[in-house]
């Protein structure tokens, strides 16, 4: 992992690929988004989506899923390199979270993340913040999904 300082807007990364399944959508609806056009092909057909599709929240949570491991790789790769890497912090938050069309059974999406912007922590001098522009797109490359996050990444020591 670079250091804040060493972060340049505009970088983006391709943090993987997700195969949303029909049971991978409906075993998640079970539990946390319990909406018929997650759970049933026939109500979803009759739906305004008219096929199965994830929650908008599933798709969010692929994302991060995604962004964790990207993470635990590019550290990874930095300590075998002999670097010691930075340390990525909290995220005080998002903005423009948009499910821009549904992510149907049998659809493949292609998760990006993009540096838009960074600024010096006034309160936290140890860390920068950095804004990001995230998307999923499907395999028509069709974007589904964006949002924009922040997050505290830890500046080089001294």
């Amino acid at each position: 992992m670079n250091y804040f300082e060493d972060l340049e807007i505009g970088h983006a990364v391709e943090l993987g690929q997700h195969y949303f399944s029909a049971d991978f959508i409906k075993n998640y609806a079970r539990v946390y988004d319990p909406q018929s056009f997650h759970l049933d092909e026939a109500a979803a057909a009759e739906s305004h989506f008219g096929a199965l599709c994830a929650s908008g929240w599933q798709t969010g949570g692929v994302w991060m899923r995604l962004m964790v491991e990207h993470v635990k790789s590019e550290t990874q790769k930095a300590m075998a390199e002999g670097r010691k890497p930075a340390t990525l912090g909290p995220s005080p938050g998002f903005r423009d979270l948009k499910w821009l069309k549904p992510v149907y059974a049998g659809d493949t999406i292609t998760y990006f993340s993009t540096i838009t912007g960074k600024r010096e922590s006034v309160s936290k001098p140890r860390w920068g913040l950095v804004t990001h522009h995230n998307t999923g797109v499907n395999q028509k490359g069709e974007r589904v999904f964006e949002f924009l996050g922040t997050v505290f990444w830890e500046r080089r020591p001294g």
